[in-house]
């Protein structure tokens, strides 16, 4: 009987994760509603809690799915490049990270809006995502940097990342501060060409 029991929570599991990233795609994190949500699965609204702890939990799977997608797309801008020089990888690479963002606009924004800081406890499966994305930036950076202590080098993937993200971000917000979205690839090879 447990089977059962414990079959049924994981396909519930599934069916909401599902259906909160079709909501998030749809209308941005902020449409993401527990009624419609459990509407839509065809349970009610206190099931979604026996399966998740809070929203918050749920739209973490939900970004762990993206961070996989979003990996899967970095890697594959560089696979058979692998003879580039540092710095274009580091661009290609960007590059991919643009796309991404510009086609799943609303799961990769879920990425950063979700309310989760250092503070509270991360799944350790999310900070591995992250890491996951981190090492990718990271091996560039080595041989760019080879003399970098581990601790340095770590901090100067996060200032890059962090970098290349704000432009991305600026610019497909078309803020005032940003660039023009043709524009975006050409600031990310200014910034990234330069890094000696």
């Amino acid at each position: 009987m447990a089977g059962k029991v414990e079959a049924r929570r994981a396909a519930l599991r599934e069916k909401l994760i599902e259906l909160a990233e079709a909501q998030i795609v749809a209308g941005g994190l902020s449409s993401l509603k527990a009624r419609q949500l459990a509407q839509d699965a065809g349970c009610a609204l206190g099931a979604i809690y026996t399966v998740f702890d809070d929203m918050t939990a749920l739209v973490l799977a939900v970004n762990g799915r993206t961070f996989q997608a979003l990996g899967q797309a970095v890697r594959a801008s560089f696979e058979g490049a692998e003879g580039l020089a540092p710095n274009d990888r580091l661009i290609v690479m960007s590059n991919a990270y643009l796309s991404f963002a510009a086609e799943h606009t609303h799961l990769w924004r879920a990425l950063f809006d979700v309310e989760m800081s250092t503070d509270h406890n991360v799944p350790d499966w999310y900070m591995s995502a992250l890491g996951g994305l981190f090492a990718l930036i990271s091996q560039p950076l080595s041989q760019i940097f080879p003399e970098m202590e581990a601790e340095e080098l770590s901090l100067m993937t996060r200032a890059l990342f962090s970098s290349v993200h704000g432009i991305v971000l600026l610019g497909l917000e078309n803020r005032i501060s940003g660039v023009p979205r043709d524009q975006i690839e050409v600031m990310i090879a200014q910034v990234l060409s330069h890094i000696r």
